[in-house]
């Protein structure tokens, strides 16, 4: 467990194959401006190298933000450039692994997709997790039947019996109109990718969503 506990709110995801022509570094430097709280860098198909350089430039735009940086799937990556931390999937490495790895103060993020793997998490490496696929999306080759509100609401009652304080984000096809759901479902946050990255003007669209999500986490708390 990292010292710090996670603000997952808005959880930017960015990928140069959804980058709209913009650098990663300018791209999270936009979306930071607009609210996100967590930036993370997904390349399934750079060579490691163009990886390293990517979060080095990331994690120099970020620098003074006080916003982490995770990288996904890619520990020695995360390693080398000092990013702040990984996201791993069930086909990656460990968390248990990552976290041997990259020490006690690291964030590491975990993907979740049934009640089943919500149970056998390993919780005492992680310090978030993303659930999805919440709707349908087109940036991911996603094999999986969306899970919807009602299988993110069932996987997050999972997560709570076992750590009431573990921050949860949906993933998968949320944008402002359909983020408040996903909230409501309990989750503490969105991660999002060509919601914000594909849009005209990234900072603004971070912001509305933003909105949305604190609009959505309060309206709860009532």
């Amino acid at each position: 467990m990292g010292a710090m506990k996670v603000d997952v709110r808005l959880n930017a995801i960015v990928d140069p194959e959804r980058a709209n022509g913009r650098s990663l570094a300018d791209l999270a430097r936009m979306v930071v401006a607009g609210g996100a709280t967590l930036i993370q860098l997904r390349d399934k198909h750079g060579a490691t190298r163009q990886m390293i350089e990517e979060a080095r430039a990331i994690k120099a735009a970020l620098a003074g933000t006080g916003v982490p940086l995770v990288v996904n799937d890619r520990v020695d990556v995360a390693l080398i450039a000092e990013a702040d931390g990984v996201h791993v999937g069930q086909e990656d490495m460990r968390a248990e692994d990552a976290r041997g790895l990259l020490g006690p103060d690291a964030i590491i993020g975990l993907s979740i997709k049934s009640v089943p793997l919500a149970n056998a998490a390993p919780l005492e490496a992680l310090d978030y997790v993303g659930v999805g696929g919440v709707y349908a999306t087109t940036s991911k080759d996603n094999p999986n039947p969306p899970i919807g509100v009602a299988g993110l609401r069932d996987i997050v009652a999972a997560f709570r019996a076992r750590r009431r304080d573990l921050p949860i984000c949906g993933i998968a096809g949320i944008d402002a109109s359909n983020a408040a759901p996903v909230i409501g479902a309990g989750a503490d946050g969105v991660a999002v990718i060509s919601a914000l990255s594909m849009q005209a003007d990234p900072q603004a669209a971070a912001r509305q969503l933003r909105e949305v999500v604190d609009t959505a986490l309060k309206a709860r708390q009532r």
